[in-house]
């Protein structure tokens, strides 16, 4: 619930408050923004997955975004295109976690049943059921 009204706040700000980038700060913002949506998705997986700890998720999402300014900073120093390399990596990273978070939200219930009938009728008579038939 916190998540949707911090959702909301959010919008609500960004359409209420005319703001815009300048173009020379263009690229920090879009690999910046990666690194954002990096770090959300990979704070719900975790979420989903029932391992998320605050601690872990605020220094990714921080240290992500030094990363991603450095990159950029020093890609346009240098005359070359290294902001690319975040958009590859966050790219992959922003898939792989929405990929593990559908596979841990499709296979919840199935995993929630098997949990249910060990309970229900012990650990032993579960493994033995589990075993292929000889």
């Amino acid at each position: 619930m916190l998540e949707l009204i911090g959702l909301l706040a959010g919008l609500a700000a960004g359409l209420l408050v005319p703001w815009t980038v300048p173009s020379q700060y263009s690229l920090y913002m879009a690999s910046g923004l990666l690194a954002a949506l990096d770090s959300a998705l990979g704070g719900f997986r975790a979420r989903v997955k029932g391992e998320f700890e605050l601690g872990v998720f605020l220094s990714g999402t921080i240290g992500n975004a030094v990363i991603a300014a450095f990159l950029t900073w020093l890609g346009q120093k240098m005359g070359i295109p290294l902001y690319m390399a975040c958009v590859v990596v966050f790219g992959t990273r922003m898939f792989q976690n929405f990929a593990e978070s559908r596979r841990e939200l499709l296979t919840w219930g199935q995993k929630r049943d098997k949990i249910r009938h060990v309970v229900d009728t012990g650990p032993e008579d579960a493994a033995k059921e589990s075993s292929p038939a000889k």
